[in-house]
């Protein structure tokens, strides 16, 4: 266990590994929720009209992009996110396709040659959305 700030209260609390603090966490899935049914009803709102509308924080919004629980339904993404490895722009996550990919194969080669022994996971495409929602372009 470890002594951190959180990232949006900045509060300091222990920590088992993670940078958000129990009582935001709690917040950003309270968040989700009212964001992910507002998206639902209002399929072609942007993040600055969806943070108006439900009263949730900018950050929190993009923290659930990044998280992969949202999507943003536009080719450029509104220029909101951008591939933490090639800056390509991205509609959900932290990394593109072509990036993801990449590192897949690293780990794998890497993986592969240090424990040949152990069968191959297959790595998919897509990070796991289950219960996301797409915010919908301009």
């Amino acid at each position: 266990m470890t002594f951190v700030q959180c990232t949006f209260c900045r509060k300091p609390f222990t920590s088992l590994g993670g940078r958000i603090c129990p009582a935001c966490n709690e917040q950003i899935d309270r968040d989700f929720i009212t964001v992910r049914e507002y998206i639902y009803e209002n399929k072609h709102s942007n993040i600055d009209k969806i943070a108006k509308e439900t009263e949730v924080p900018k950050q929190h919004i993009i923290h659930l992009l990044k998280e992969g629980r949202l999507i943003i339904d536009s080719v450029d993404g509104d220029g909101i996110l951008f591939c933490e490895v090639c800056k390509k722009p991205i509609n959900t996550g932290r990394m593109c396709k072509e990036c993801m990919s990449k590192v897949a194969s690293t780990i794998d080669k890497k993986t592969s040659s240090s424990s040949s022994s152990r069968p191959k996971q297959e790595h998919k495409d897509e990070p796991n959305i289950k219960g996301s929602a797409k915010i919908g372009s301009k």
